[in-house]
């Protein structure tokens, strides 16, 4: 019989030169080819229920738009994969276009930036902050607004996933950067197989009307933001529970052009977010504060147009809905502030009635128009002096580290994803109540059942022991009291059928609450476990 010769070693060492300190490393020539020559051909990967295709050139991507009219672009996937994740969306094709140059391309002119869709925020931030070092002041307003909001929006990580064009048209109704180019009067350009186009980013355009959105077979191609013109101002506002990574409670883009060298409005645009299904533009407060002057009666007749046109109802979503009508308020508030300041400037206005002179401005007034300085959070921890008589095994007064502190430092911790699996290895997840008091009035398990990798679905009917107690039953019987109620447990193997099997799981019919008498939900998972067990019987 031939003996097998069994190699202990990665690499034999005396096959390659010693590291000389003074070289630097060879680049792998592979590497530079594919970023000289990136190869063109498109990618298609499949799973079990998702396709991922990344195309190689424009031109296949918008074949494959009008193949897959439904499939949406992927770049950053920092919207669609959240959204998969906790609302459920699933989409059986993905397409994945950051291999196609033409969407990350910039280019200039003399009335504006167009920026492709493709790029990053941290990409967009980099442009715009370069324009505006190039650029005079009165030109760069809104670029001066989108890179106040692209500092704080996410964090440092997002931005450099996430698109400019993904962002736009995920059309969050917290988005921090659609306000602002609402009003900044942007444009978008379009293409598909059968040409290009343009459309507006409007208040249309964020409502998702059909007139005024793109075609299913249609990609956003770049974004084209005008450079703003003297007598224009432009304002960009977020509150947050914190300045990065968070959702913003209200978002505000702002901007008002005046009559030439007068303080006499002759168009104005507000648009927020966070107060509604989409972002909101203000057009008939605008409308009716145009020929005003930029004074405190007109402050005080905005701020009535504001609350009446931009209302929110006592069971708004998210709540807070008296802090986000001050919000409105506010924000603009801050505005006139920022515009006057501007207009009191030596030699800004040139048309100004005789007699007329513009209101004092507090300090107090003032210091909301500073912004709150981003410092790095630091901490001293101060132990406590011990006898240097004191026994060692006595503990008290003596820093006493973290049992796992030093596997969580180096990184030697195990964790439940780190634990390789076993034969007939089975996973294991508690499905739970989506209404807040229902009564239980019929369980369907058979479509669960039916899905592949699912062994069992047990309820409160399959515990041989107790249930717990009367009052806090581990599995609900005949009602749920509260939202987070375990309803069922899924048994099921291996770990990547868990959210098909979760949304067949189970159906109830239901009846209580607020709602119609009877309607059926579906059910959300609360936590994973993980279990082995020699058959797949019920245990």
């Amino acid at each position: 019989m031939r003996r097998l010769m069994i190699c202990t070693e990665l690499f034999a060492k005396d096959e390659f030169q010693p590291l000389d300190p003074t070289q630097e490393l060879i680049f792998p020539p592979e590497l530079l080819r594919m970023a000289e020559n990136p190869e063109k051909r498109t990618l298609t990967f499949h799973g079990e229920r998702v396709t991922w295709i990344s195309p190689g050139t424009l031109k296949d991507l918008l074949e494959l738009k009008v193949k897959h009219p439904d499939a949406p672009l992927i770049l950053g996937n920092t919207s669609l994969g959240p959204a998969k994740k906790s609302q459920g969306h699933f989409h059986p094709v993905l397409l994945s276009p950051a291999r196609i140059s033409e969407l990350s391309m910039v280019s200039t002119t003399s009335e504006g930036l167009t920026i492709g869709a493709g790029c990053s925020l941290a990409q967009v931030k980099d442009i715009l902050a370069g324009r505006v070092s190039e650029l005079p002041e009165e030109k760069t307003q809104t670029y001066r607004a989108l890179l106040k909001h692209l500092k704080r929006l996410a964090g440092q990580q997002i931005r450099n996933m996430a698109s400019l064009g993904g962002h736009i048209m995920s059309r969050h109704c917290y988005s921090d950067l659609n306000p602002v180019l609402a009003v900044g009067n942007t444009a978008l350009n379009l293409m598909s197989k059968e040409g290009t186009r343009q459309i507006p980013l409007d208040r249309d355009f964020l409502a998702g009307l059909a007139s005024a959105d793109l075609k299913p077979e249609e990609i956003l191609e770049s974004v084209y933001i005008p450079h703003s013109q003297r007598w224009e101002f432009v304002s960009a506002f977020r509150q947050a529970q914190c300045q990065q990574n968070a959702l913003a409670d209200v978002t505000a883009g702002m901007r008002v052009l005046f009559q030439e060298g007068t303080d006499t409005i002759e168009d104005l645009s507000l648009a927020y977010g966070g107060v509604g299904d989409a972002t909101i533009s203000a057009q008939k407060s605008c409308q009716q504060l145009l020929g005003r002057r930029w004074n405190e009666p007109m402050l005080d007749e905005a701020c009535r147009l504001l609350l009446d046109e931009v209302s929110l109802p006592g069971g708004a979503p998210g709540g807070s809905v008296e802090f986000k009508r001050t919000l409105v308020v506010s924000f603009f508030f801050k505005f006139y502030l920022e515009v006057l300041q501007e207009l009191k400037k030596p030699g800004k206005l040139l048309s100004v009635p005789d007699g007329h002179h513009f209101p004092e401005i507090s300090d107090r007034f003032l210091s909301a128009l500073e912004d709150f300085p981003a410092t790095v959070p630091q901490g001293v921890q101060r132990y406590q002096s011990v006898d240097s008589h004191q026994a060692l095994q006595d503990p008290v007064g003596r820093p006493i580290m973290h049992l796992s502190g030093l596997k969580h430092a180096t990184g030697e911790a195990i964790f439940c994803d780190d634990i390789p699996t076993v034969d007939k290895e089975l996973f294991m997840a508690l499905v739970t109540s989506t209404r807040a008091h229902a009564k239980i009035t019929s369980v369907d398990l058979s479509k669960a059942l039916e899905l592949p990798g699912v062994v069992d679905v047990i309820t409160a009917e399959d515990i041989p022991g107790t249930n717990g107690a009367e009052d806090d039953k581990l599995l609900a019987v005949d009602k749920v009291q509260n939202m987070p109620s375990q309803m069922t447990l899924c048994k099921y193997s291996p770990r990547r059928h868990l959210q098909p099997a979760l949304h067949c799981l189970p159906a109830m019919s239901a009846v209580g609450g607020r709602r119609d008498n009877s309607s059926s939900f579906s059910l959300t998972p609360m936590s994973l476990f993980r279990q082995s067990c020699s058959s797949g019987g019920r245990k």
